[in-house]
């Protein structure tokens, strides 16, 4: 994992969310690198729609997975997704809002800038 990691806008990544602990390296960051192979470099607030989305896609993470470490996800709970699930939703219609101070810059070589500004929690 590189020492500093950027968000969208090159600036240093903020925490998603440390309640429940995320990232794919368990920091509250959407921090990646090469062990990640699934980019979990966006940081989204996920509501029913999506939960029942990704259960439906074969990715339950409103249960909880205690042998994991996992508490199962809330409506309202932020968390570092998949850049690809969180395009495959967007194409569904069920996308999640997007913080993008605390959305990793390597999102963009799978979903654009455009599309997630249109979903941002924290643009004025």
């Amino acid at each position: 994992m590189p020492d500093e990691q950027l968000n969208v806008f090159g600036e240093p990544i903020k925490v998603c969310s440390l309640n429940p602990m995320t990232g794919f390296f368990r920091t509250g960051c959407c921090e990646t690198g090469p062990e990640d192979v699934g980019v979990h470099t966006m940081c989204v607030e996920v509501t029913a729609e999506f939960l029942a989305f990704s259960k439906a896609r074969g990715n339950d993470l409103s249960t909880a997975r205690p042998e994991f470490g996992f508490p199962g996800l809330h409506p309202g709970d932020r968390w570092c997704l998949c850049a690809a699930r969180w395009r495959e939703a967007l194409e569904a219609g069920a996308a999640p809002r997007v913080v993008l101070a605390a959305t990793h810059e390597a999102t963009l070589e799978i979903v654009c800038l455009a599309d997630l500004k249109r979903h941002a929690l924290d643009l004025a």
